[in-house]
């Protein structure tokens, strides 16, 4: 008899009724599923799935997919149920208070074994507490989380539909547009085209908005008009973010874009003045800014007031998102690009170009120039320089801090080659030396890298704001920034005190020089910044400068920039389970495949990481094409942030804190590094990890040592290779001082430059 039942229910199951299809496409996406997702629980091709939601001739399902389909309806109904339309009241009610909207909260799903699809279903999940070499023109504490938060489908911009648009709570590392009613669905949405023809905007947090625009330049008005999208500022005087709107392949044909930019265009950067789009966009009276329409566009009309009225927009497909720090987000879904990019908006801010422009940017978003001043003798407000920032006009570098080919040095002999006793030149370490014959019986090399070097050194540095001032035969002051002309050839390595009163006998041939790029020793006279002449006074050597450059309007200009960025970062890393509290070896252990556990959340991490070396490399920003001659202006000069005193100033600071570190660990371990890149050192050991090496005592480390951990300044483990491969690396390479420091991370040599 239980074969009959089983038949009949199978008989019965293949005649079960299902939803319109318009239901049956709701019922997927509130709960986020794609069509990929459905067709592979249910074992059928994309485009039958497609076929059962098609809103002209849906197809129906039969057999034991249509079974399995109605569970899936089914328990979907149980989570979505379908709105019910309320009806118009006959007579005026009497009015009462309105309470204030409270968010709808998801429900929560209940347990189901088929489809498998359904257990993707996001659960409300606690927010993660608060977590407390640069190139010149690089355009350069919670579980680990869940998947990519589902989006849910408003009908807000459709006039035949009002259903409530319910947000569902987002996993951790999904960012949500906040309080702002101005910018309730984020700071920015992907827009995409589902096989119906119906544009989509993904928004941060899962929301998905209806977009009715069919050009480009109605696109710009929705956005400014109905889609709610956008950031607040950063700063009491400054401006709040524009709406970030990024397109996809299947947006570009909608709009009349193409797919791809040409080789020409890619060049340009841009697309042609007379392409059809920008011809609409002109028509409309929507304004592009001097780099056209391009891979990151701004689509604006003149401020009238207060107002701003201007979208930006972001083209993956034309290479908008550099693989060297975006990785492969230009190849992801819309919900999950959405989600990836609003935890970098939310976190550090909304992109508004590279990460390299979003770097600088984000330096002027904390610290706008001007301000509001007070009210004058007529109650009007003027604008005013903003204390602490840069100001609106730029300022003239020292000819030191000049790179070549300025303006400044227009009167150089063509050839000439400037000197250190003519040119500032403070660059991250690049520096290696033969190992030593202990260290060859040694079986590992293990390096150790700093995070987030150059925002550490950012932090509490004093920079200059305004233009410098020349001295001759000045007394060294620490505290002032600038650019000094000192002899520093009479500071021996081999004895320096490595504490307060305390001289250290070291072995000065396997140091670098903290004075030199590349750890040579100084022969004589040369430019330096100021953290690097402060090194030598705390050596325990006395300096007497020649010149200096040296600017008395300063400040801790890059203070908030580096908390905004530390946080983010710090955040970020929590989400993928690493956190600040962590002893040094369940340290080591979370880090080892932290990238795996959310992808996602790792491209941010190394988004935020460029960002930082980026923005600084944008205050030497070099000439870029132009038409450019040597001795003439280029574009970079024109802005107030072009300032390679600053950038001088944190690169010098880097290099100085690491070269600390290696002194304070040489001085208790006699251990020397055998090479150092940047940021990452290299010592034999006997072990593979850097416990193997650091001397760490109850858990505590050396003071003014190596520490790991994940904060911004700490270490962590860069890599291990044997010393018969470092050997064998050299004498295939024949250089004795090849830098193996470059190579440590996975022992492949290549000079491909990964943006590190």
């Amino acid at each position: 008899m239980s074969e009959l039942f089983d038949a009949v229910d199978a008989l019965v199951a293949s005649r079960a009724p299902l939803p319109p299809a318009g239901e049956r496409k709701r019922l997927r996406q509130a709960h986020g599923l794609t069509l990929d997702e459905v067709a592979a629980a249910l074992k059928v091709r994309r485009a039958t799935v497609s076929g059962w939601e098609s809103s002209k001739k849906p197809t129906e399902p039969r057999g034991p997919e249509r079974e399995a389909y109605a569970r899936l309806l089914n328990r979907l109904a149980e989570l979505y149920p379908a709105p019910v339309p309320t009806q118009e009241p006959t007579a005026a009610p009497v009015p009462t208070p309105e309470p204030a909207a409270a968010p709808v909260p998801a429900p929560e799903p209940a347990a189901v074994s088929v489809p498998a699809v359904l257990a993707g279903a996001p659960a409300p999940v606690e927010q993660a507490p608060p977590a407390g070499p640069v190139p010149e023109d690089a355009d350069v504490q919670a579980a680990p989380t869940a998947a990519a938060p589902r989006p849910e489908r408003s009908a807000r911009s459709t006039p035949t539909s009002r259903r409530p648009a319910a947000r569902k709570a987002a996993p951790a590392g999904a960012a949500t547009g906040g309080t702002d009613p101005r910018f309730e669905n984020g700071p920015l949405a992907v827009v995409d085209v589902d096989p119906d023809g119906q544009a989509l905007a993904y928004c941060p947090g899962g929301l998905v908005l209806d977009v009715p625009a069919r050009s480009l330049p109605a696109l710009v008005d929705w956005t400014l008009g109905e889609a709610k999208l956008g950031q607040p500022k950063l700063s009491g005087p400054g401006k709040d973010a524009d709406p970030l709107i990024v397109l996809t392949e299947a947006a570009l044909e909608r709009y009349g874009l193409p797919a791809a930019l040409t080789d020409e265009e890619r060049l340009a950067g841009r697309i042609p003045e007379g392409h059809k789009v920008v011809k609409q966009l002109a028509r409309a009276q929507w304004k592009l800014t001097k780099r056209g329409l391009g891979p990151w566009a701004r689509i604006y009309r003149p401020a009238t007031g207060a107002e701003r009225a201007c979208v930006q927009l972001c083209i993956p497909s034309w290479h908008a998102l550099d693989s060297r720090h975006w990785g492969d987000a230009d190849r992801l879904p819309p919900a999950e690009l959405a989600r990836l990019l609003g935890v970098y908006a939310a976190r550090v801010m909304t992109p508004r170009g590279s990460t390299a422009v979003t770097g600088l940017e984000l330096m002027t978003a904390l610290h706008p120039p001007t301000r509001a001043s007070e009210p004058d003798t007529d109650g009007k407000r003027h604008s005013e320089h903003n204390p602490g920032s840069l100001g609106k006009d730029p300022v003239d570098c020292a000819p030191c801090e000049a790179p070549d080919g300025h303006p400044l040095l227009a009167d150089l002999p063509r050839f000439h080659v400037r000197g250190p006793a003519e040119k500032l030149f403070e660059e991250a370490y690049d520096w290696a030396r033969p190992m030593t014959d202990d260290e060859c019986r040694h079986r590992h090399l293990v390096g150790i890298d700093v995070n987030m070097a150059f925002a550490a050194g950012a932090n509490g540095l004093v920079v200059g704001l305004g233009a410098p001032t020349r001295v001759k035969n000045p007394a060294f002051d620490p505290k002032l920034p600038g650019s000094w002309l000192v002899d520093l050839s009479h500071v021996d390595l081999s004895r320096v005190k490595a504490g307060k009163d305390k001289w250290a006998e070291l072995d000065g041939s396997l140091l670098p020089s903290p004075f030199t790029p590349n750890g040579e020793h100084p022969q004589g006279p040369a430019w330096y910044a100021t953290p690097t002449v402060a090194y030598a006074v705390e050596l325990g050597y006395e300096v007497r400068p020649i010149e200096a450059y040296v600017r008395y309007d300063n400040g801790r200009y890059l203070d908030a920039w580096y908390h905004r960025l530390r946080d983010a970062y710090l955040a970020t890393m929590a989400d993928l389970g690493v956190h600040a509290d962590m002893a040094p070896a369940d340290f080591l252990a979370a880090m080892d495949g932290y990238r795996q556990r959310d992808p996602q959340l790792a491209i941010v991490v190394s988004a935020i990481k460029a960002t930082v070396k980026g923005g600084l490399g944008k205050l030497r920003e070099r000439p870029r094409g132009e038409g450019w001659r040597p001795g003439e202006p280029w574009r970079a000069l024109s802005r107030p942030t072009w300032r390679p005193d600053i950038r001088a100033a944190v690169i010098s600071r880097t290099r100085v804190n690491l070269h600390r570190k290696i002194v304070k660990h040489a001085a208790f371990t006699g251990q020397y590094p055998v090479a150092i890149l940047s940021d990452c050192v290299v010592y034999a050991a006997d072990g593979t990890s850097p416990l193997d090496f650091l001397p760490y005592r109850d858990g505590k480390p050396l003071p003014g040592g190596f520490k790991l951990g994940v904060n911004p300044g700490l270490v962590k483990h860069e890599g291990t290779q044997t010393v018969l491969w470092g050997e064998e690396v050299r004498e295939r390479c024949d250089a004795p001082d090849l830098n193996l420091a470059r190579y440590i991370k996975d022992g492949t040599v290549t000079d491909t430059d990964n943006g590190e």
